[in-house]
């Protein structure tokens, strides 16, 4: 399962701390082994149920947030220095796990991908901080995590959160308004 997950996210190379990389993949492990989806579904399922008839994969969507946020994450540490602390490390991990808890809130039914009993009750931000804690995931990573959704808007996000939640709905609202 490692390898495979492994395979899924070769943006884990770009976290450069070993042991905060090996708590991000096994925190996927763990979400799979939970889960009734498979690696397989995720190059598959539509990344959203809120988007009709989403084209647009799971990993597709989760892939593209990550770049986004590291490459904007990037331009902002050339452009702001010191000014604006920025750690790599913990936007990439937090744009990495931000939809973890995806793995808990959805499930396949007869070919077609809706919400689980666990996705009724707990939204994905919930479910996927709990996997990460008990990956031993840091507080910071966890922070963006429960932000990066709708339920962050009533915290005060930190910066990383800021840009991991931005990439996220870049790489959603323009495919929600696809035919505008």
């Amino acid at each position: 399962m490692r390898e495979k997950v492994r395979e899924m996210w070769p943006e884990l190379d770009l976290i450069k701390d070993n042991q905060l990389r090996d708590k991000v993949l096994d925190t996927w492990v763990l979400a799979l082994e939970q889960s009734p989806l498979t690696i397989e579904d995720l190059y598959n399922i539509p990344f959203t149920l809120l988007i009709k008839d989403c084209k647009v994969s799971f990993i597709s969507h989760k892939r593209a947030v990550v770049h986004i946020a590291y490459e904007s994450a990037k331009i902002m540490i050339e452009f702001f220095g010191e000014n604006l602390p920025i750690d790599l490390d913990i936007v990439v991990s937090g744009a990495i796990l931000a939809d973890v808890g995806k793995m808990l809130e959805y499930e396949k039914i007869d070919g077609k991908i809706v919400v689980s009993k666990t996705g009724r009750y707990l939204r994905h931000p919930f479910t996927g901080v709990s996997l990460a804690r008990t990956c031993g995931i840091p507080d910071e990573i966890c922070h963006i995590i429960a932000a990066h959704a709708k339920e962050g808007d009533l915290v005060i996000r930190s910066t990383e959160a800021f840009i991991v939640h931005h990439a996220d709905f870049m790489s959603f609202l323009p495919l929600k308004n696809v035919n505008i």
